[in-house]
């Protein structure tokens, strides 16, 4: 269950965005551009000349920009209608819609998002389809996964596609509760029958006791973990996670770690061949309480052959504001992602 405190951050008079317990907001007023927008649970894509950013927000925040410097946001929402199945799904949810992620698949691109209300996982993941991002013309392609309270011991919410090395799509998503969850799609990107969600990630080894102190952070509670993406590169996919506490501003301690995999289905190992389902996970970003006091909820992709890694910071020179970080990615001689100035 993740924590979220009362935040309220300002960055025009156009541009309002607040973080309040048991939500992420950003609402966009207007169209204006900024070489820093402040986003939260940032993906891109791009089509053309042209990149797109999709964050959480009041039926998902959107945004371009030709170069990824400067970023003019839409005045409109990826989601001006939000689905009657929602409220039916999760009730008490309204249009403040959570950690999109967005995928070209056969020609088609897939945008999946998250339906959720604070300290509760009965949550989902709808699914939105479209020929081309420079219309915002999505089609409602129902719900890909639901979890219900007393039912499932994971959450649907963070969503990210991967693509397997034979074309086949999976979906892996999830926080706290048991951690994160992976699953085989079909071809309509709903879960494939007969799949059954498994585990691939938790913030503890589970051979401790509940009664014992969390081994792996003092900060957190014993499964903090969520907002996974998963990166092809080379022989690898590599896991990325965020660890701790998100959405508290200044007072924010996300991270993000990872673990790699020959196989999309894992096991994910860190560096010391731990699993990430034992509470494994090599630590790659982290506040550096000068410019960021915190940075999590990662994605990472391949422009014009550079390796890209992106996330939400929040400033430690702007209190605490949510702001969009891009950083290229390195490799080391043994395969391990590491980041450039």
């Amino acid at each position: 269950m993740t924590h979220k405190l009362l935040i309220t951050l300002a960055l025009s008079t156009v541009f309002l965005t607040s973080a309040a317990q048991g939500q992420r907001r950003n609402d966009q007023r207007g169209v204006f551009a900024t070489e820093t927008p402040m986003v939260h649970d940032p993906v891109m894509a791009r089509e053309g000349d042209t990149y797109y950013l999709y964050a959480t927000g009041m039926g998902i925040q959107q945004m371009t920009s030709k170069d990824r410097k400067t970023w003019t946001a839409s005045r409109n929402p990826v989601i001006t209608n939000i689905p009657s199945w929602t409220a039916d799904s999760v009730p008490g949810f309204r249009n403040h819609v959570w950690a999109p992620d967005v995928i070209q698949w056969h020609g088609r691109w897939w945008l999946a998002y998250s339906c959720s209300t604070f300290g509760r996982n009965g949550s989902a993941i709808g699914l939105l389809s479209n020929n081309s991002l420079s219309t915002n013309t999505w089609k409602d392609e129902g719900c890909i996964v639901t979890s219900r309270e007393k039912r499932d011991n994971w959450n649907a919410i963070d969503p990210n596609f991967v693509i397997d090395d034979n074309d086949t799509p999976w979906l892996v998503w999830g926080s706290f509760w048991d951690g994160i969850q992976l699953a085989r799609l079909d071809s309509t990107m709903h879960i494939a029958k007969g799949v059954k969600p498994r585990t691939i990630a938790r913030r503890y080894d589970p051979n401790y006791k509940p009664s014992e102190p969390n081994p792996t952070s003092r900060f957190a509670g014993t499964n903090a973990i969520e907002a996974p993406f998963i990166f092809k590169h080379g022989g690898y996919y590599y896991l990325f996670v965020s660890w701790d506490y998100c959405c508290r501003g200044a007072q924010s301690n996300y991270r993000v770690a990872v673990g790699r995999s020959k196989t999309v289905e894992g096991p994910y190992l860190d560096r010391a061949g731990i699993d990430m389902v034992n509470g494994g996970g090599l630590l790659f970003l982290e506040g550096d309480k000068k410019e960021w006091e915190a940075a999590g909820h990662s994605a990472a992709y391949t422009f014009d052959g550079q390796d890209v890694f992106i996330c939400h910071g929040y400033s430690a020179t702007q209190n605490g504001a949510a702001l969009l970080i891009q950083r290229p990615i390195s490799w080391t001689a043994d395969g391990w992602p590491e980041l450039k100035p």
